[in-house]
């Protein structure tokens, strides 16, 4: 599988546009790596999780074809992660040469988001499917469970396992430490790249809710070594980085590299 960061920054992005902080103005004036967009990754060039107002910005920076694209895997309705109006770019009309729908799935709260702002253009452009927790579903040659996130208690936030091609991919992306239908699921299975959200930086929690810190990450490192659920080769990817972290690219790399974690950054590109 090939998988690519489009986005890595959490919701309010890094640098923060609107802020002066030492952290967002360090981002600016280093650029490269430090620049993050709203998180969002593209596998095998036909399938994208969530699907933010970046999406646009990030498809024309990366030579992304988002016709391309067959499946959207929505994690929850957060502005950050769904924003189903820009779909409408989509429609006949606005975009030629598209022939198959795009089919978006998600759980009960972002059927109704992408219904209501795509419902009439439903059949040929959109297709919708809700998501139930622990229930598998088929989409193309792939096997897809979604599984509880902790991260919003008014909605059912969605984590993804995706099995496709004899490899699996854990989509870890908002949550923070995972909840006990999370980790029951996962106790036994084999994973070859977990990409976790790491909002926080050093906050010495190491089952931080909402969201994960550096040492929720580690914390979760040591559970997947002690039941083996990372397979040989498998690593953990980090991203959704706040600036309130106050760390640049390099300090995450600093943090993690000990411990053989990679740090996600917009346009990588790893495959499995």
């Amino acid at each position: 599988m090939k998988i690519h960061f489009l986005g890595t920054a959490a919701s309010e992005g890094f640098p923060n546009v609107f802020c002066r902080c030492d952290a967002c103005l360090t981002a600016r004036k280093l650029g490269g790596k430090n620049i993050r967009t709203r998180a969002s990754v593209i596998v095998d060039d036909s399938w994208k999780f969530d699907y933010s107002a970046d999406s646009q910005m990030q498809a024309l920076r990366d030579q992304i074809d988002m016709g391309r694209i067959e499946h959207l895997l929505v994690t929850h309705t957060h502005y950050d992660h769904f924003y189903p109006n820009d779909l409408i770019s989509r429609i006949e009309g606005f975009a030629h040469g598209t022939k198959h729908p795009l089919r978006i799935y998600g759980n009960d709260l972002a059927m109704y988001h992408a219904r209501k702002a795509l419902e009439k253009f439903e059949g040929a452009r959109f297709s919708f499917q809700r998501m139930m927790p622990f229930q598998p579903v088929a989409i193309g040659s792939a096997l897809v469970t979604p599984l509880l996130a902790d991260h919003d208690p008014m909605e059912t936030c969605l984590i993804y396992c995706v099995e496709k091609d004899g490899k699996a991919v854990l989509y870890g992306n908002d949550t923070g430490w995972f909840p006990d239908e999370t980790w029951a699921w996962l106790k036994g299975r084999k994973i070859d790249l977990a990409i976790l959200d790491c909002t926080h930086g050093n906050t010495g929690d190491k089952k931080q809710r909402g969201h994960m810190s550096v040492e929720t990450i580690l914390e979760v490192q040591n559970v997947f070594n002690q039941e083996q659920i990372l397979t040989e080769e498998g690593r953990i990817y980090v991203t959704h980085f706040t600036h309130n972290s106050g760390l640049q690219h390099d300090d995450w790399m600093r943090i993690f590299e000990p411990y053989g974690i990679g740090v996600a950054y917009d346009g990588l590109i790893v495959h499995i």
